[in-house]
C-alpha cells in the first residue's frame, strides 16, 4: 500500500490505515511526507498476543524444550543430568525490554508476574508502569545489557534502531544470556547474532522476525541448536484479529464523521 508507484498514482489519497503495527515501509516514502498523508496503524492491538509468544519463547529456550522434543521423538527418557542441558528458572532473572510501547509493556507485565526483574528502554521518556524497575533512554542500552539475563526487542524499526543488536551489543551481554526478537529483523545484524550463538556467549535466541524475511534456506540460523524460529506469526491469533478489526472499523467511522483518529503515526518519529 505504501509503494512509490501507488502513491504516485493515488493523487487524492488522504489516509492510509496500515493493517499492522510496524510502518517502516510507509514512513520511508518521501511522497507520504510531502503530501502530509494521514497514517494510522494497529499499535497496541497485538500486545497481549505477542507478549504471550515472547514468554513462550523464553520458557522454551530456558527449559530446552527443543532438546526434550527431540528425545521424545526417539523415545528416550532423558533423565541423566550429565547429558542433558541445564534448565534455567525465569524467576529472579533480569529481562531487558527494548521498546516499552504497547507490546513491550505487555511483555514487561507478564515477565514481572513470573518473578522477573524488568528493566526497559523507550525513546519517549523515562516513565513506565510500576512493574518496571527502571526505564532508560535508548543511549543506555549497552549499560543495561551488561546485567541482563534475557533481552526482548519490541522496538519499531527506525534509523535509530536499525542494527542496534550488533557485535558490540552481544559482546556486552554476560555469558549465558538469551535474545528474543519480536520487533523487526533489521534491528539485528544477523551475522553478529550467528557469531554470538556459535561462540556460546549467547545461550540462545527466539526469533519471530529475522533479516531477511523470509529467511533463506541456506541461513545458518536454521541449523543452530539453540535457536527457535517462528515465521513472523506472534500476532496471528483470534484475539489479535478481533482487536485489529475493531480499530480499523472504528477508524473508518471516525474518518467519515470527522472525529479524532486512533493510533495516528508520527511520520517523523516513524511509529
Amino acid at each position: 500500500m505504501c509503494s512509490e508507484a501507488l502513491l504516485t498514482q493515488a493523487k487524492q489519497l488522504q489516509w492510509i490505515q496500515w493493517p499492522a503495527a510496524g510502518v517502516d515501509r510507509c514512513v520511508q516514502q518521501p511522497l507520504l511526507h510531502e503530501r502530509h498523508v494521514l497514517l494510522t496503524n494497529l499499535q497496541r492491538t497485538m500486545g497481549a498476543s505477542m507478549a504471550e509468544h515472547v514468554i513462550g519463547l523464553m520458557l522454551a529456550l530456558s527449559r530446552h524444550f527443543d532438546y526434550f522434543l527431540k528425545q521424545q521423538e526417539q523415545a528416550r527418557w532423558a533423565k541423566e543430568e550429565s547429558t542433558r542441558p541445564q534448565l534455567v528458572d525465569l524467576e529472579g532473572k533480569t529481562v531487558l525490554v527494548v521498546g516499552l510501547g504497547g507490546i513491550g509493556t505487555e511483555v514487561a507485565r507478564r515477565a514481572h508476574a513470573l518473578g522477573m526483574r524488568v528493566v526497559a528502554t523507550r525513546a519517549s521518556g523515562r516513565t513506565g508502569p510500576d512493574f518496571v524497575s527502571y526505564v532508560g533512554l535508548p543511549d543506555e542500552l549497552l549499560k543495561l545489557a551488561r546485567d541482563t539475563d534475557f533481552v526482548v526487542n519490541c522496538a519499531p524499526l527506525t534509523p535509530q534502531t536499525t542494527g542496534i543488536f550488533n557485535r558490540e551489543f552481544f559482546d556486552t551481554l554476560k555469558p549465558g544470556a538469551y535474545f528474543v526478537n519480536v520487533g523487526r529483523g533489521r534491528s539485528t545484524v544477523t551475522a553478529d547474532l550467528v557469531a554470538a550463538l556459535r561462540s556460546g556467549h549467547l545461550a540462545g535466541a527466539g526469533l519471530d522476525v529475522v533479516d531477511p524475511e523470509p529467511l533463506p534456506a541456506e541461513s545458518p540460523l536454521w541449523h543452530l541448536p539453540n535457536v527457535i524460529i517462528t515465521p513472523h506469526v506472534s500476532a496471528d491469533t483470534p484475539v489479535s484479529e478481533e482487536q485489529r478489526n475493531f480499530v480499523m472499523v472504528e477508524n473508518l467511522r471516525r474518518y467519515a464523521a470527522g472525529e479524532p483518529m486512533l493510533s495516528v503515526v508520527d511520520l517523523e518519529r516513524g511509529y
